[in-house]
């Protein structure tokens, strides 16, 4: 059994910082899918990346940490494109997983990929794609920013706001799980989801929310089960199961219990 916890858009919001570290010790893992900085923020994004810096290392002392970057993330320029330089400098080889590296976790195999600004960081991921594929054993998980379009998970209210690029990637590699975050509002509003099934691939947004605890999932890959907590409530999954339907949580599952 392998325990995710899974947040993404954490925007600098440091009391959901620090909910993330409080129960970091508690999982086998934990996946920040990006906008971890907040580009319209009173504190520069420069004294951003310092305080976030710290809190990853503080979290990766307790649990494997994996980390993607997002639209807010970028800080430099490299080659005509904004990058999130600083994302793949958080410290010694392996201590951090982060953008463009692929590991082993437990029975599972995880991809991160960076969010790209251009075509020469969209032609990497391109690339790191074809030299990791194909994952023979275990569920194959991406960890990437944006969710696909026209999927439930990138539904703002009006319009999608997925990539495209990622949904020609997910039916040509075809992934388990695609772990991902950037439409907050998705799970929240009508026609929107916090999963859905893009072919043989499941997708997950967890949103965003105001307060102390950040919208989270918890997964299990290998069994097969993902909950979503939220100040909407609770439902659960089972990503097996023929209905492909989450359902309300009235108690811990005996899964995560376990």
């Amino acid at each position: 059994m392998t325990k995710i916890l899974i947040v993404a858009d954490l925007h600098y919001a440091l009391k959901q910082f620090d909910w993330v570290l409080a129960r970091a010790e508690d999982f086998d893992a934990v996946v920040i899918a990006g906008d971890m900085l907040q580009i319209a923020a009173t504190v520069g994004i420069d004294a951003q990346i310092v305080v976030v810096r710290t809190y990853l290392k503080k979290i990766a002392a307790c649990t494997r940490l994996i980390v993607c970057s997002g639209n807010h993330d970028l800080d430099v320029t490299k080659d005509g494109e904004r990058v999130a330089g600083w994302v793949k400098d958080l410290g010694p080889e392996g201590e951090i997983a982060s953008d463009g590296d692929h590991i082993a976790l437990g029975a599972s195999h995880v991809s991160v990929f960076p969010w790209w600004d251009g075509p020469k960081t969209r032609d990497a991921i391109d690339q790191q794609l074809e030299q990791i594929a194909p994952v023979e054993e275990g569920p194959w998980i991406w960890v990437y920013h944006a969710p696909p379009p026209d999927s439930p998970t990138s539904w703002a209210g009006k319009r999608h706001f997925g990539d495209p690029e990622l949904a020609a990637w997910i039916q040509k590699h075809q992934p388990q799980i695609v772990l991902s975050g950037h439409v907050h509002q998705a799970p929240f509003i009508g026609e929107g989801a916090w999963a859905d099934r893009v072919g043989n691939s499941w997708v997950f947004n967890m949103g965003q929310q105001p307060g102390d605890m950040p919208a989270h999932i918890i997964l299990d890959p290998v069994q097969g089960k993902a909950m979503w907590h939220s100040l909407a409530g609770a439902e659960e999954i089972d990503l097996s199961a023929a209905e492909n339907r989450p359902t309300p949580l009235h108690s811990l599952p005996d899964w995560l219990k376990a």
